[in-house]
């Protein structure tokens, strides 16, 4: 259990500091300059992961090595194995380029409650449009949802700018397209390095960008290499180790922390304010999509 725990909390912590980091280094800085532009943090971010990755998965052993998960807990794949390859790594970086370029014009605590919202919110209407029911409160919940990204959203002085917010939801709504691909992987360490591995050439073509890496600082290549390497790749380990000993509704419960530890971690790492309208905007996505997920049955 002492290392269900800590796997658990090195991954949400990893998984928040990822939109920290993304900040830290596409956002303006204090000078109004850049560490780094999106499409050069995503393209180190991708090539690192796959390097770290890369002892759970060679080409020619298959995703044959990393921890796996009990059987009773794995559903078998309807997708082809050829399908779910390709699947999985377009919506990987499908997911990656987004959350960069969102995060030129977004905090990182409304960026990742965003993101976090999309993700589950895409992962909720997979199982409503594979037959689960909506009871009550399950209803209520989305609703509160739904009331929450609009109170976020809403024109005013502190909404986050359309477009920005915009492709953070295109961006979680690929992360949850991801994770259901994943489901019915029996070795998801195994998978998620597979999937880094083939989206290495959707990176080069990135790093090849005209203009991707004007402006880039070694604090900028810093930066994204240890989102990439250590939120990502080890941070994804971790949470695949703890994954095994929860259950479904602990594992949903406990990823309803991640956008609260970015706005802790925004708050003293990169001055930014929490205000009145993210607090209403958290209290009602989270606690709209706590209630779906805990009464599921």
């Amino acid at each position: 259990m002492p290392r269900v725990l800590a796997c658990t909390l090195l991954a949400l912590i990893a998984f928040a500091a990822n939109s920290l980091l993304a900040r830290a280094a596409i956002g303006p800085g204090a000078d109004g300059a850049t560490a780094i532009g999106p499409v050069a943090f995503t393209a180190l971010r991708l090539a690192a992961g796959a390097l770290v990755l890369w002892p759970w998965w060679r080409p020619g052993r298959g995703a044959g090595r990393g921890f796996g998960v009990p059987p009773a807990a794995v559903t078998p794949h309807a997708m082809p194995p050829t399908r779910r390859i390709a699947a999985g790594a377009t919506a990987l970086v499908a997911y990656a380029l987004p959350f960069s370029l969102a995060y030129v014009a977004l905090g990182a605590a409304t960026g990742a409650l965003l993101l976090f919202g999309a993700v589950q919110l895409t992962m909720i209407g997979a199982g409503l449009r594979a037959g689960e029911r909506l009871g009550p409160l399950r209803v209520a919940g989305l609703v509160a949802a739904f009331v929450g990204l609009v109170v976020l959203l809403a024109p005013g002085l502190s909404a986050p700018p359309p477009l920005a917010a915009a492709t953070m939801l295109l961006a979680g709504v690929a992360w949850g397209v991801y994770s259901l691909i994943g489901r019915g992987e029996a070795r998801p360490i195994a998978a998620t390095a597979r999937n880094f591995a083939w989206s290495l050439p959707a990176a080069a073509a990135l790093a090849a960008w005209p203009g991707a890496w004007a402006g880039t600082s070694t604090v900028g290549v810093a930066l994204a290499l240890t989102s990439g390497a250590l939120t990502s790749g080890l941070g994804y380990v971790a949470w695949y180790l703890a994954l095994p000993s929860l259950s479904r509704t602990v594992a949903a419960t406990v990823q309803l922390s991640v956008p609260l530890v970015a706005a802790l971690g925004a708050l003293a790492l990169l001055g930014e304010a929490i205000d009145l309208r993210f607090a209403l905007a958290s209290a009602l996505l989270l606690g709209g999509i706590a209630a779906v997920v805990l009464t599921r049955r």
